[in-house]
């Protein structure tokens, strides 16, 4: 039997968008988050970025396909607060229980690490001046982590 991907798990894009409006919604009420989300911010944002992470978690295919590098730099030199990421992925967390995804402890572990990972990745491009390489495939993240 094939184990359904994480994205499939979760509920599907209906999924991705109930938790993508939570996490947004979090952000907003975060003190050190809000300033970056509630500044320039796109009306497809929400959309946007439950359609990014539905493809990461296994989904189909987006606007985002082969766009990872410009995903990044537009997080790229942004000198944020050093707790910035930890809020983030916090967020995040929380976030998975008011959009009302499963609870099992291996989704919920899975999800956690991939958050980690991408949190971690966005922080390394974060100082002044940083630059994102161009062509950096779009991540793929299962049950095991980076697929």
């Amino acid at each position: 039997m094939t184990r359904p991907s994480l994205f499939e798990h979760a509920g599907g894009d209906e999924a991705m968008l109930r938790l993508a409006t939570a996490h947004h919604a979090r952000c907003l009420a975060d003190p050190v988050l809000e300033h970056p989300f509630s500044h320039t911010m796109n009306p497809e944002h929400v959309p946007r970025l439950a359609a990014y992470w539905g493809e990461v978690l296994g989904g189909p295919g987006s606007a985002w396909s082969g766009e990872h590098s410009g995903v990044l730099a537009m997080h790229a030199g942004m000198g944020s607060d050093d707790d910035l990421g930890d809020r983030f992925v916090a967020a995040f967390v929380a976030a998975l229980d008011d959009a009302g995804l499963p609870d099992d402890e291996p989704f919920r572990a899975a999800m956690r690490a991939y958050i980690q990972w991408a949190t971690d990745e966005v922080m390394s491009y974060d100082a002044p001046g940083s630059e994102v390489p161009d062509g950096l495939p779009l991540p793929r993240w299962t049950w095991d982590g980076p697929g």
